[in-house]
């Protein structure tokens, strides 16, 4: 398929990189798909940025039937605009669509668009220490029917957003709270798969938990309630011992791809990393031990998060002195230093836009 641009008239004024935050400011261009039983997947276009037209009685309003992703486009000291694993990121799109009835996109196609998509914008793609343009495609059901079924036609669009530091006060530890009240998700369901209603289902457990000054919720299984699956936004990693830990995929965990990174990179440095169950008792056990050195969180927003102290009902714990660890540190120096060619790339992951 060949991609229309429909330039825009009157482009917006770039923000200034020291200014930026979070999500709130957007590009001047999207890209937009459409999808019918007829056609398929057909009309890409760049267009300018503007809203989205929906009957009251679309379906993605009324039974959530939409999916996501997020990734970034960095800028490089030398100029050169680059994507991290953006594969890894377009073929998650389509494990989303399968779980979610919705028809999968040709993922060339897809890389494809979205680089002819952030090469139209380039100048938006901020030149500051650790900013980046973050990118998110999206899938929704249109179709103007309140029974419940899979939607007949989709609407795929990928909007971008300039987003500054995760971290402008520095490199410091959070605290999190494990929750025994509430589950993001259960096995079978949908926690594997990145779509709204597994982030609307973690809204309450994140206020209760902020209001309590904590950053963000470990939350545990939906069956047993003993086992640790993710923090927030992350997933999540524990050092004990000499033991590089993360909990196993098994349904209800988004497999992301900077967790993804971290055990391909420890397996490239031969070093000692699982991927298995862990209870919060053994947490607790090995924090009474001693040996437990580390915890982080790993995700596209943060990357590396270290955790400097978690709790539990009515028990808090605090990890190698609130301090970040060498651990956390190192995979974080490593993923960024490759996200922005500060270093050579030995694992073939950065895609060079410009």
């Amino acid at each position: 398929m060949e991609i229309t641009i429909t330039r825009n008239e009157k482009l917006k004024s770039k923000p200034d990189d020291d200014s930026l935050g979070f999500g709130t400011l957007f590009t001047d261009y999207m890209f937009n798909m459409d999808y019918d039983l007829q056609k398929g997947w057909h009309n890409p276009r760049i267009e300018p940025y503007g809203s989205i037209v929906m009957d009251p009685a679309t379906m993605f309003l009324h039974y959530g039937q939409g999916i996501f992703e997020g990734l970034k486009a960095y800028r490089t000291g030398s100029g050169r605009i680059q994507l991290y694993r953006p594969q890894e990121n377009i073929s998650r799109l389509n494990r989303s669509c399968r779980r979610l009835c919705i028809p999968e996109i040709d993922e060339d196609f897809a890389l494809d668009a979205m680089k002819q998509l952030i090469e139209l914008e380039k100048d938006w793609v901020p030149g500051a220490p650790e900013t980046s343009l973050y990118i998110r495609p999206t899938i929704i059901a249109m179709d103007p029917f309140l029974g419940v079924r899979a939607s007949h036609t989709y609407r795929y669009f990928i909007i971008l957003s300039p987003v500054g530091a995760y971290y402008p006060e520095g490199f410091n530890p959070v605290k999190i709270l494990v929750t025994s009240d509430y589950v993001r998700a259960v096995r079978g369901g949908v926690g594997e798969a990145k779509t709204p209603g597994n982030y609307a289902a973690s809204l309450l457990a994140g206020e209760l938990a902020h209001d309590a000054g904590y950053t963000q919720v470990l939350w545990l299984d939906g069956v047993e309630q003993k086992y640790l699956e993710e923090v927030g936004s992350m997933n999540i990693f524990f050092v004990i011992d000499d033991e590089i830990i993360t909990p196993a995929l098994n349904g209800s965990i988004l497999p992301g791809v900077t967790r993804k990174s971290v055990i391909e990179l420890a397996k490239h440095w031969n070093e000692n990393v699982s991927e298995r169950k862990i209870s919060i008792d053994e947490l607790m056990q090995a924090h009474a031990a001693g040996s437990l050195k580390e915890v982080f969180g790993a995700g596209t927003a943060a990357v590396i998060s270290p955790v400097g102290q978690i709790k539990f009902i009515d028990q808090v714990i605090t990890i190698n002195d609130n301090q970040t660890g060498p651990v956390a540190k190192k995979y974080y120096q490593a993923i960024t230093d490759m996200q922005y060619g500060r270093a050579d790339d030995p694992m073939g992951w950065i895609v060079p836009i410009s």
